[in-house]
């Protein structure tokens, strides 16, 4: 069983900084995709950043690009998102997701889920 476990969220002014963390228990991360989805109230859960189980591959949604940058660490079983330049629209709930091997950016296509951390970005 995977499981997941987000940290590293808060309330960051516009501009700002914030770095996600998800550490992951379970025997098959180093095969795994990672990715992290945000959700924000009445909207749907949408993929931000992933990175396939080799780490030579790696999605942006366009809304971050240039702004996000995922990473793992595969000998410390966690995955990263790091967020600069963050603006008030990027304020959700962040979750960390696995699934195996390959990038799928709906969510109902990846397994394992986090119970998530608030991101803030006020203005």
């Amino acid at each position: 069983q995977v499981q997941l476990v987000e940290s590293g969220g808060g309330l960051v002014q516009a501009g700002g900084s914030l770095r996600l963390s998800c550490a992951v228990s379970g025997p098959t991360f180093s095969t795994n995709a990672m990715g992290w989805f945000r959700q924000a109230p009445g909207k749907e859960r949408d993929l931000v950043a992933a990175i396939k189980w080799t780490g030579d591959n790696t999605y942006y949604a366009n809304a971050v690009k240039g702004r996000f940058t995922i990473s793992r660490d595969n000998a410390k079983n966690t995955v990263y998102l790091q967020m600069n330049s963050l603006k008030p629209e990027d304020t959700a709930n962040y979750y960390c997701a696995a699934r195996p091997y390959t990038i799928r950016t709906t969510a109902d296509e990846w397994s394992y889920w986090g119970q998530g951390t608030q991101v803030t970005v006020s203005s």
